[in-house]
């Protein structure tokens, strides 16, 4: 068994790196849920580097979201100090004097041109991303919901609030111990064994999902030779099947 789980989970170059994004979304613990049990399992070095290897990742996809939400994913900020300030006499409002109104908009147009200054030069405000990894770690009492806390903190991160959710609702991969330590030596058909380890993972991936998501249990098993039985019927029929791009 030992020898099988090395083969497949033994190095952290084999490891899917969603496992370890999904455990720095946890508001408890964020990167300090790796920092430690990645040096723990590795050694120091090894850990460090993917440490960097997962946050270099994670960077990549929230660049994905904070695109698609329309913006650079950076946090909101503060009002431009360009704004002019009440006064207690007419709060909200601003003098009307045209030197004042001039300065005004001569230091609002300055303001402007240099945040696109530093969004061009890389030297923009914070990402929700760097946000929410430099703020504290959260308690962790008893009866902390995740998904109750990133609803509640969506507003201050939207992106990274729905790279969150498409993130934590993934469903784990499963499959019973017997089959998958069982050193019976399972025969399989020709065309089972044909299949490429990405079209396996595809298909794998897509039974969970389906499974996940049926209000009724679905044994795919159990009707496994039925289904076959019907495919081929079905191409003795002369009809080209569709393919479907996996």
């Amino acid at each position: 068994m030992k020898e099988k789980f090395d083969k497949n989970w033994g190095g952290p170059q084999k490891m899917n790196k969603m496992i370890f994004i999904s455990c720095v979304f946890d508001p408890r613990h964020k990167f300090q849920s790796l920092s430690f049990p990645l040096a723990a399992m590795f050694g120091e070095t090894i850990g460090v580097k993917r440490q960097i290897e997962v946050k270099t990742y994670m960077e990549s996809l929230f660049n994905v979201y904070a695109k698609k939400n329309g913006g650079s994913g950076s946090s909101p900020s503060s009002p431009s100090s360009g704004s002019c300030p009440s006064s207690p006499s007419s709060p909200g409002s601003c003098p009307s004097s045209p030197t004042s109104s001039t300065s005004s908009s001569s230091l609002s147009k300055f303001m402007l041109d240099l945040k696109k200054h530093k969004k061009g030069e890389g030297i923009d405000s914070k990402t929700e991303l760097d946000e929410y990894l430099g703020e504290d770690v959260e308690e962790n009492f008893e009866n902390f919901k995740i998904l109750g806390w990133w609803k509640l903190n969506s507003p201050r991160f939207p992106a990274l609030a729905e790279m969150t959710r498409d993130v934590l609702v993934i469903p784990i991969s499963s499959v019973a111990s017997e089959l998958a330590f069982s050193t019976g030596g399972r025969i399989l058909d020709p065309f089972r064994s044909s299949l490429t380890p990405r079209l396996v993972q595809a298909l794998v991936c897509v039974q969970d999902w389906l499974r996940y998501e049926s209000t009724t249990s679905v044994k795919i098993e159990e009707d496994l030779d039925n289904l076959e039985q019907f495919e081929a019927d079905f191409i003795n029929t002369g009809r080209e099947p569709c393919i479907v791009d996996m």
